[in-house]
């Protein structure tokens, strides 16, 4: 971790570049307040904003000499009380690109720097106003685009993950210390950590590190999307039925069999979760080169995905069985949805015969009793009942606030490497091994554990986290 907080004054925009009715600029550092003041005018005269109370507002105009650069609304915040844990100050004026850059440009001709990536942010974790946990989650609360990556990000911001993490690595450092004091006493033979309560410390702090862990694979869909494949041989409707989802022409549809030679992405939000799906090139023979490269993507796509949507042509049934079947082995683990398109081309009677043989032809169903889904992409028949299918089959569950999900592969690994670490200890507690030895892995554990909250740290990781944040946050 830094030695020392630097304390300089910065400045940036804090609400998106554009025009807008309203526009934001954000200031902290230890003199931000005394040289807003410096231009700063209620009611045609200087307003000493270093004497009003902390989380006020003030309304006045900033201006240079006799020229008026625009009304504003000015929020004090004075440390430690502010997001920064610095004296902090918030200025609202007209969202102009042109009053925004003026106002800028007339602190940056004072003692005020333009902000870096994330430094907002970055100083209220070393002022000890967030932990690392809780500063990543600002950013994933910004990027959350549904309700369930927003409930997520909201959960680790308000310290859940890292009241779990603290209460796990203090039990652990109460442990290290008894078993780091029993070294002082080697010739004696001394032990002063009980091996019974230490064995069933391991054992909760090892549920808890894999229960973490097991969340990572919602949490990482939540955040990032469930990824589905929309996979068949050209000309089955692949485009259709994405364009019917989406309800929006997103895809080129044409007669033409092998039109889409490149995978085509978008999202849809479906009761709070976010779901990719992702058109694919037609499966099949040809000496088309370009097009084999679309094939190919095609099953880097399937590999990808958690979901595969495989579209079958009604009146091309015969081969059916054989086709999924063919995924299937390759990807064994991979849920693979059989959906019948253009069943709209066909009468009752025939869907009924083609229901015979795909019994026959033990074509799998997404469940036991439902039965194999029909749909009409063209005419978007059926497109409600796919979707509740896909809410059905992935999580969509209510979180609830105290509920803890792993969404950052960073805490992921570090989860991992501390598991690895308790689990090293365990076969040293039952080997009988001395303490300076379990001392080692249990030291390993809280240094990975405080990786995560920022208990430890240095400047590179530091540098790679913020590096992601917006200017201004």
């Amino acid at each position: 971790m830094p030695a020392k907080i630097n304390h300089d004054n910065i400045i940036a925009l804090a609400t998106p570049q554009g025009i807008g009715a309203i526009g934001v600029i954000r200031l902290s550092g230890e003199n931000v307040i005394a040289i807003c003041s410096s231009v700063f005018y209620s009611k045609n005269k200087l307003k000493d904003l270093t004497k009003v109370k902390s989380h006020t507002l003030h309304f006045g105009v900033i201006k240079v000499g006799e020229h008026i650069i625009d009304e504003v609304l000015i929020s004090v915040f004075k440390n430690p009380h502010s997001y920064t844990g610095e004296n902090s100050i918030e200025i609202s004026c007209h969202g102009s690109q042109y009053i925004l850059q003026e106002i800028i440009n007339l602190f940056l001709k004072t003692d005020v720097r333009m902000a870096t990536a994330g430094e907002f942010t970055l100083r209220a974790f070393l002022n000890g106003k967030l932990d690392l946990s809780q500063a990543e989650a600002v950013a994933d609360l910004i990027a959350s685009n549904s309700k369930a990556s927003h409930q997520v990000a909201m959960q680790q911001m308000r310290g859940g993950f890292s009241s779990d993490l603290k209460v796990l690595r203090q039990d652990l450092l109460n442990f290290a210390s008894l078993i780091e004091l029993e070294l002082d006493f080697a010739e004696e033979d001394v032990s002063f950590a009980n091996r019974d309560d230490f064995r069933e410390l391991l054992s909760k702090v090892s549920c808890l590190l894999k229960s973490l862990i097991s969340s990572f694979a919602v949490g990482n869909v939540l955040k990032n999307g469930i990824p589905i494949a929309i996979v068949g041989a050209p000309n089955v409707g692949k485009s259709t039925l994405l364009n019917a989802l989406l309800n929006d022409d997103k895809a080129i549809v044409s007669e033409i069999a092998g039109t889409t030679r490149d995978a085509i992405e978008d999202e849809l939000i479906i009761d709070g979760v976010c779901f990719r799906f992702i058109d694919t090139a037609g499966i099949r023979e040809t000496k088309d080169m370009v097009e084999n490269i679309g094939i190919k993507k095609t099953f880097e796509n399937i590999d990808k995905a958690q979901l595969v949507l495989y579209l079958v042509d009604a009146s091309k049934i015969k081969n059916t069985s054989f086709e999924i079947d063919e995924i299937q082995r390759k990807y064994p683990d991979k849920k693979i949805i059989p959906i019948i398109n253009k069943s709209d081309l066909l009468s009752d009677s025939e869907l009924s015969k083609i229901n015979s043989s795909l019994v026959s032809l033990s074509v799998p169903k997404y469940s036991e009793e439902a039965p194999i889904l029909y749909i009409s992409a063209k005419y978007k028949t059926g497109i409600d009942a796919l979707i509740k299918i896909l809410t059905d089959l992935s999580f969509t569950g209510k979180l609830t606030t105290n509920q803890t999900i792993v969404s950052n592969a960073r805490h992921f690994n570090a989860l991992n490497l501390a598991l690895n670490s308790i689990n090293e200890v365990s076969v040293g507690v039952e080997n009988q091994l001395s303490s300076d030895l379990l001392s080692i892995d249990i030291r390993q554990a809280l240094y990975f554990l405080g990786e995560i909250t920022g208990e430890v740290t240095n400047d590179d990781l530091l540098g790679n986290i913020f590096a992601n944040f917006c200017i201004g946050k």
